[in-house]
């Protein structure tokens, strides 16, 4: 049993030691979103986010796509009627709305990862492609546009051109065209994305929390407020650190040339 975690047959969730694994798990429906699977997702990011044993999250889809994108029938009304509210237990899992993640996230991508799909992979933070990967933002051919993000976190990773080319087609795109444009930071074998994901998840698990979430923190606060500001922040965030266990830790596994064993405090 995981703390504070629903139980929820749309969503696979386990501990693999300090990663937390989160499985979309509609295959039959190619992992598309309803308001259920949404829900089930935040709720395991605030999870990610609330635990203290938790340092890092994985995101993969189970069957044969990431994902087909959103259940219009399902989930558009409620947006349209502004009927979505995230419970205490729940983070908006495109981070449009309320607090941002102070916990990474890695996602992995195979078959299809269609609107929300990308949007998805746009408010993680590393994401990883299969060879056999294929992405399309379509919603302007729904005569709708992006909900969760697209329009503006594409441009910024890819450049305005480069991102109208897809939003304002719906056109789709491989993982080759995904790695050009920043959507993804490597393509691997098909079958292999979510181990390579895992290893990564695992190797962000072993550095020092704090510093992890000071890092996040920092750069997110450059993309909203500016460098100046970010900037400015450094120092008095340095000097907190400084005093943390684990900068003390670090310090000393480096001098006794041995791994850190950070505890996040």
């Amino acid at each position: 049993m995981i703390k504070n975690l629903r139980p929820c047959k749309v969503l696979s969730v386990e501990k693999s030691g300090r990663v937390l694994l989160m499985g979309l798990n509609r295959p039959a429906k190619r992992n598309a979103f309803t308001m259920d699977l949404l829900r089930a997702l935040g709720n395991a990011y605030y999870v990610l986010d609330t635990d203290e044993d938790l340092r890092c999250g994985v995101l993969y889809g189970n069957g044969d796509n990431f994902t087909g994108g959103l259940d219009l029938a399902d989930v558009l009304p409620q947006i349209v009627d502004d009927t979505v509210d995230w419970a205490e237990d729940e983070c908006n899992p495109v981070s449009t709305t309320g607090p941002a993640r102070t916990t990474p996230v890695v996602a992995a991508v195979h078959g299809w990862s269609m609107t929300i799909g990308i949007e998805l992979l746009l408010a993680a933070d590393v994401r990883i492609a299969a060879a056999n990967a294929q992405f399309a933002q379509m919603e302007v051919q729904r005569g709708i546009f992006p909900l969760g993000g697209a329009t503006y976190r594409l441009p910024r990773e890819a450049g305005w051109g480069n991102a109208m080319r897809w939003l304002l087609t719906g056109d789709s795109f491989d993982a080759n065209e995904a790695l050009r444009l920043g959507l993804v930071q490597e393509v691997v074998e098909t079958g292999q994305q979510l181990s390579r994901a895992i290893e990564l998840a695992e190797r962000i698990s072993e550095q020092a929390p704090l510093g992890i979430r000071a890092t996040m923190a920092s750069a997110r606060l450059a993309l909203t407020d500016g460098e100046v500001v970010a900037g400015d922040a450094i120092r008095d965030e340095l000097r907190r650190l400084s005093t943390s266990d684990d900068a003390k830790e670090g310090m000393l596994s480096f001098l006794e040339r041995r791994p850190a064993q950070f505890t996040g405090r």
